[in-house]
């Protein structure tokens, strides 16, 4: 054992204390095998990933601390990690389940020896308590519930303390799946509330507590610095994990985090720029594994409300002008699936596909010149959380764009300011990539294209035909109906283009050779359930 890592992984107050060791405390140590040291970007700043401005890791905590109704199904992929299976369900706190025959309905039966860290057991009245929190709360949480027909309490119901039913406000298929996504996930109610100081939904106790059940406990978090895991051993609700102790490190540079995998002092890490995870793959000695997020697009958002991209042609002009191979190579080093160069006229209903526009200067000058916009200036802005890629990127659109006469102010944004930047609408121009949760091409175009949806339409798109091909594909009563309206709205967004696709984003993750059982979720967080360390 490499002696630095030994006291990087020993607790600061058994450093301190080192003669008050028993040989019983000595023997519950975990070991080095049992000690997974994950090194991050940034880690979680809060513990509840309901509550409003909670960062990208806060998924993560309610992974793994938390545990779900039911979970989707674990399926193999070629490289020996795991990723997901979006119509298959399979239980977690519930033991089983059964839609009625009328299909209003759907009643769960919790498995009795479920408990939450505190040791009472998991009751239909907690099941109740969360899911109300989760479409009460405000913000994304309940937008998402939203987004699969879970809007209010009524459709919650504890029939007794084991039997919990949910019912339906309409039939949609994206209802089951929603509840396996990490939004939906289960408090002790009690011990919320008897810390939640007259808060009906203890926003401010969980924030900095958590009051769960999962397969991990908190052990301690220092935010900006660590977030430390310890083994739930009492975790009833699947197989209980390899690993007992998980140090998650926030380390901003990448560079220091790329050096301690390559020197062994670090087991796995994410969020590097795509040069790094090229090498490493390259190189050989880490091993990466990449899944194309599905669902997902590096994209370019046109504000199609306001001057000047309200004219359509401008918006095709931009698509048309766009370095789509520069991007792939000199910002993603080829860590992307190209969504470009695609056919004229939308036969298939996946999502993504390949736009029909390409690196065509001439017809991009073209249309500036038709829509009389020479010498146009305007601004584009990007997120300095995401400048690895976005910001050579947003310098090769820039370039781009001065030669068919659009002149291109850019904006760095710090990424905690960016989410609210984008929520004021008034971006002319936005670099921004967006993963959807559920594997469907309604479910994206819902969140980013309907002009209902305040939160990730940043390109402010309203469009009625629209909103009607979203709607009807959601809510289709056949498969034919279902593939015409999709047909229709992947068509009108390609026309229309209020967001110019780039790529489809891989989801990179570099880890030592030893690192065993990846599993990849729709919230991109690392699962420590699954994984293993040789």
């Amino acid at each position: 054992m490499k002696r630095r890592w030994f006291l990087k992984a020993i607790p600061a107050a058994a450093l301190a204390a080192p003669f008050v060791r028993c040989a019983a405390a000595q023997t519950a140590a975990p070991a080095r095998n049992e000690t997974l040291l994950l090194v991050q970007e940034y880690g979680p700043n809060s513990m509840d990933m309901q509550g409003l401005g909670s960062s990208q890791p806060v998924n993560g905590v309610a992974l793994n601390c938390y545990d779900r109704l039911v979970r989707f199904k674990r399926v193999p992929l070629a490289d020996g990690a795991m990723s997901f299976d979006i119509n298959a369900l399979e239980p977690e706190l519930a033991e089983s389940w059964q839609v009625a025959s009328d299909g209003t309905s759907c009643t769960f039966k919790l498995r009795a020896e479920a408990r939450f860290h505190s040791g009472r057991p998991v009751t239909a009245k907690d099941v109740k308590w969360s899911l109300d929190r989760a479409v009460s709360i405000g913000g994304f949480a309940t937008t998402q519930m939203a987004a699969g027909s879970l809007e209010k309490p009524e459709q919650f119901v504890a029939l007794d303390a084991k039997t919990f039913r949910i019912d339906f406000v309409r039939r949609d298929k994206l209802t089951m799946p929603d509840l396996a996504v990490t939004i939906p996930f289960v408090f002790d109610s009690e011990l919320a509330l008897a810390n939640a100081g007259g808060d009906p939904w203890a926003k401010e106790y969980l924030k900095s507590n958590i009051a769960g059940g999962g397969a991990f406990k908190l052990e301690s978090w220092k935010p900006g610095t660590e977030t430390v895991y310890a083994r739930n051993d009492d975790w009833k609700n699947g197989a209980l994990p390899a690993l007992r102790r998980i140090i998650a490190r926030d380390i901003p540079s990448p560079s220091t985090r790329r050096a301690l995998l390559e020197r062994g002092d670090a087991d796995i890490s994410y969020g590097l720029p795509p040069k790094d995870f090229k090498d490493l793959a390259e190189g050989g000695k880490i091993r990466v594994v990449g899944v194309p997020v599905p669902n997902a697009i590096w994209y370019v958002a046109l504000n199609s409300a306001l001057p000047p991209f309200d004219d359509v042609r401008l918006r095709q002009a931009v698509a048309w002008a766009i370095p789509y191979d520069k991007i792939m190579q000199a910002a993603l080093f080829g860590r992307g699936v190209p969504m470009w160069g695609g056919p004229a006229t939308v036969t298939s209903t996946a999502w993504p596909q390949p736009s029909p526009y390409s690196t065509s200067p001439e017809r991009a000058r073209a249309l500036v010149a038709e829509a009389g916009a020479a010498g146009l200036s305007t601004t584009l802005l990007f997120d300095t959380g995401a400048a690895t890629i976005a910001e050579p990127m947003a310098v090769l659109i820039k370039e781009s764009l001065a030669q068919i006469g659009i002149q291109v102010e850019l904006s760095k944004i710090p990424g905690a300011n960016f989410r609210g930047e984008l929520n004021k609408k008034t971006a002319p121009m936005v670099i921004n990539r967006f993963g959807g949760w559920l594997d469907y091409p309604d479910y994206f175009f819902f969140w980013n294209y309907h002009g209902n949806n305040s939160i990730f339409n940043i390109a402010a798109y309203q469009n009625p035909t629209m909103d009607k091909l979203i709607d009807g594909a959601r809510f289709a009563a056949d498969q034919a109906t279902y593939e015409a309206d999709v047909r229709g709205f992947l068509q009108t967004g390609m026309t229309d283009v209020p967001m110019v696709p780039i790529c489809q984003p891989l989801h990179d993750v570099a880890m030592q050779k030893t690192i065993g059982g990846y599993q990849y979720w729709p919230c991109r967080e690392p699962d420590f359930r699954y994984l293993t360390k040789a």
